[in-house]
């Protein structure tokens, strides 16, 4: 069986925050997400998720995973410490049979492709352990791996400790292991603490192995990027701005034009079809889908939501929501969660729809409230026209059928109906049925008095 444990124990002092390091977002996903993701996709079965003091918090962001077992490591004055004691944890479920991967909750630049090939290469060598490496141009901070002249690995040196040769190696140990079962168990119940820190280190490992003539080797990963870890903000911010411009990349590569695609935000499950356009600003989250030939201008954020095929969106907000063809929103729309509009509407300036649908042909221009409503095809919706939904304890429905017209700065007051083909006055507020084919006027009829402003000037002059 190939099963895998994974280090989220630390918690990650130098982010400066109160948040648990690997809970930390990268694209909408927490860091630790992207590594659990990798392992279940490349094929290990079962994950042991080493976890520390704020051990609750990543339970329950991951519980709902029957593939992970929470182990946790105790954390205070007198424990043992070091990536070597924290892997020990899960030794009583590894076998001798095992594939064991030891990884890091806060290396979310993990995936499935790299984790399935070194895999492969750790079996197809019958090695006992193997390193993921990578080759980087800056090595700084890591220990390098030292190869002899035949390309066998001899050892891993820590920077701190390498010499002048050894520091121009560009080849670095990612902290990622795969080992055998048994030798797991051996290594792991052999690790001494004899260091400055007095910390069992996972490394020795290596050390430990190659003194008892094992196969240990190196498999050089083609993204260098693997190595990157998460220890600050500053580090949060830069794989993100990788992660974020591997989607980027891939939905160009797909057809998807971008006016500027460094400055998109696009999360990982979100879809895209061809000849899409997408203008700077843009926020793409959740399950969201966007058909062909949409529109998508600036300072526009969608979650969550379908867009169908040549929609055009503005400086907008949509949450949760169906916009069907040849729709367009914006600017500075708002569709929150549970609104349908469908094709051929009009969503313009100003115009809130909240757990409303809207039928085809439907045009609402600006500066309107729809909520709780179920408005037909081809209405018209005038400006500054609110469905009033709330009583202050209550929520209640309004239904608009087919072809009526609500005439401007009009207020229907749920629960209502007007019908097929009828008509609202402007300014009316609607408390009952409007009947098919009607008119409603519901307001008080114009009182003209002449000279009125007049009359009132000669009486404060007189006084």
């Amino acid at each position: 069986m190939n099963q895998a444990i994974i280090l989220a124990a630390g918690e990650g002092s130098r982010m400066k925050s109160s948040l648990i390091k690997v809970l930390h977002k990268i694209n909408g996903k927490p860091m630790l997400q992207y590594v659990l993701d990798a392992t279940a996709k490349s094929g290990f079965d079962k994950r042991y998720l080493i976890v520390g003091n704020n051990k609750n918090k990543v339970i329950e962001a991951f519980s709902s995973d029957e593939s992970i077992k929470f182990i946790e490591q105790k954390m205070g004055p007198g424990e043992p410490y070091g990536t070597g004691y924290a892997a020990s944890l899960a030794k009583d479920y590894i076998t001798n049979d095992d594939n064991v991967l030891v990884a890091f909750g806060d290396t979310p630049l993990v995936n499935e492709e790299i984790l399935k090939s070194f895999l492969s290469f750790h079996m197809d060598n019958d090695n006992n352990l193997t390193i993921l490496s990578a080759v980087l141009e800056n090595c700084d901070g890591y220990g390098r791996i030292i190869r002899d002249n035949a390309d066998k690995l001899l050892k891993i040196v820590e920077q701190k400790d390498a010499n002048e040769e050894e520091l121009k190696i560009r080849e670095v140990n990612s902290g990622i292991y795969c080992f055998k079962g048994k030798d797991f168990l051996d290594s792991i119940n052999n690790l001494k603490n004899d260091n400055v820190k007095k910390e069992y280190y996972l490394t020795d490992a290596v050390a430990y192995l190659l003194s008892k003539g094992k196969k240990v080797d190196a498999y050089i990963s083609k993204d260098q990027n693997i190595a990157l870890g998460v220890n600050n903000q500053v580090d949060l911010a830069k794989i993100e701005e990788i992660v974020r411009k591997n989607i980027v990349r891939k939905w160009m590569l797909e057809g998807v034009y971008f006016k500027n695609p460094d400055n998109v935000y696009i999360e990982e499950d979100v879809k895209i079809g061809r000849d899409v356009e997408i203008y700077p600003d843009v926020i793409l989250e959740g399950k969201t889908v966007i058909e062909d030939n949409v529109r998508i201008y600036g300072y526009t954020r969608i979650k969550d939501s379908h867009i169908a095929k040549d929609v055009s969106i503005e400086s907008s907000l949509i949450e949760d929501s169906y916009i069907g063809e040849r729709t367009k929103v914006g600017p500075n729309a708002h569709l929150r969660p549970n609104s349908k509009v469908g094709k051929d509407c009009k969503v313009g300036n100003f115009v809130e729809i909240k757990n409303a649908s809207l039928g085809d042909g439907t045009k609402a221009g600006h500066l309107a409230y729809v909520g709780d409503a179920d408005v037909g095809n081809n209405v018209n919706i005038g400006c500054g026209v609110i469905f009033a939904n709330y009583d202050g304890k209550k929520k209640y429905r309004s239904k608009v059928e087919d072809n009526a017209f609500i005439g401007s700065n009009s207020n229907i007051v749920a629960p209502v109906e007007i019908g097929e083909n009828a008509y609202v006055a402007a300014g009316s507020t609607i408390i009952t049925t409007v009947i098919k084919d009607s008119l409603s006027i519901a307001r008080a009829r114009q009182v003209d008095k002449i000279d009125w402003v007049k009359n009132k000037k000669n009486m404060e002059e007189e006084k």
